[in-house]
């Protein structure tokens, strides 16, 4: 191909002016680079496209011929490149999530995003921090929103925003009218809690140190809800993030326990490969998120 697109957008623009001076001001070029433009397309086809009637042009028998030619081809062109734009603004989103954040804060997220980003789908994945952190080295989701910490050397690691963790009891539990545990207490408790490894976990028992291999656990689930029914039937205390007992606390239905200035603050994270090369859709979401 021997013409260049911006031959024939200068060719066109001529023949809707009449001038050179009128394309180049469409065309937001310089009456010199406009000129030598339709000069070049018609040296190189040894042809004459206009006819010169002082400052205007006029098209020739054969220029006209080419100009409804080169309209189509201009509109085929501009047609391609719109698609070319809506496929990269509609764009496919994975995103891994663990469960708390999953239950209580991503899809709130979600749909303000999708009311802000249309154009933008997104894709969740619910499970463990382990198995979004996996997900994440294995390039199955974009990036993972977590619970837990992770020191992989493949992975960046972002610190999102505080959380704390609560330990909890039935309202009908012998602890509830207590509200703040004594060290004493801690290990008289049958505790109901997340299983090693998870996000949760990792935060209980650093708040737990010093009392970790003396402490009575019953039972420990995968699952936030799970631990909640059993805290429900009494089973035992339980201790989860904030978020997720949040609205049983303020209906009365459970009891929030101290424990005797325990932390069990801590943090999620945004979890990306370090080789991941953030598009756009990604962008749009940590900066929403943030």
């Amino acid at each position: 191909m021997r013409f260049t697109l911006r031959q024939l957008e200068v060719f066109t623009a001529i023949a809707k002016t009449g001038s050179v001076a009128g394309a180049a001001e469409m065309l937001s070029m310089s009456q010199s680079a406009t000129s030598a433009a339709l000069q070049e397309l018609e040296n190189r086809y040894n042809t004459k496209l206009y006819e010169r009637k002082g400052k205007r042009l006029i098209l020739n028998n054969h220029g006209a011929q080419m100009r409804s030619e080169a309209e189509k081809l201009l509109a085929q062109a501009h047609g391609f490149e719109g698609k070319l734009a809506q496929s990269r603004q509609s764009q496919q989103l994975k995103i891994g999530a663990s469960h708390a954040i999953a239950n209580y804060l991503v899809f709130d997220y979600l749909a303000q995003f999708e009311k802000q980003y249309p154009e933008i789908n997104v894709d969740i994945c619910v499970g463990s921090t382990p198995e979004i952190t996996l997900k994440v080295l294995n390039y199955e989701v974009d990036f993972g929103l977590v619970e837990g910490e992770s020191n992989h050397e493949s992975l960046h690691i972002e610190k999102w925003r505080a959380d704390s963790m609560i330990a909890f009891c039935a309202n009908t539990h012998p602890l509830a009218k207590k509200k703040q545990l004594s060290d004493n207490d801690i290990l008289a408790c049958q505790w109901i809690i997340r299983e090693p490894r998870s996000g949760h976990r990792q935060t209980f028992d650093r708040g737990m140190q010093g009392l970790l291999s003396k402490l009575k656990i019953r039972v420990e689930l995968s699952q936030n809800e799970a631990i909640k029914n059993a805290v429900k039937s009494g089973l035992g205390v339980g201790c989860l993030s904030g978020i997720a007992i949040k609205e049983e606390i303020e209906a009365k239905v459970f009891s929030p326990l101290g424990l005797n200035n325990r932390k069990m603050d801590r943090h999620f994270y945004i979890v990306q490969r370090k080789d991941n090369r953030e598009h756009r859709a990604s962008e749009r979401w940590i900066d929403f998120i943030k």
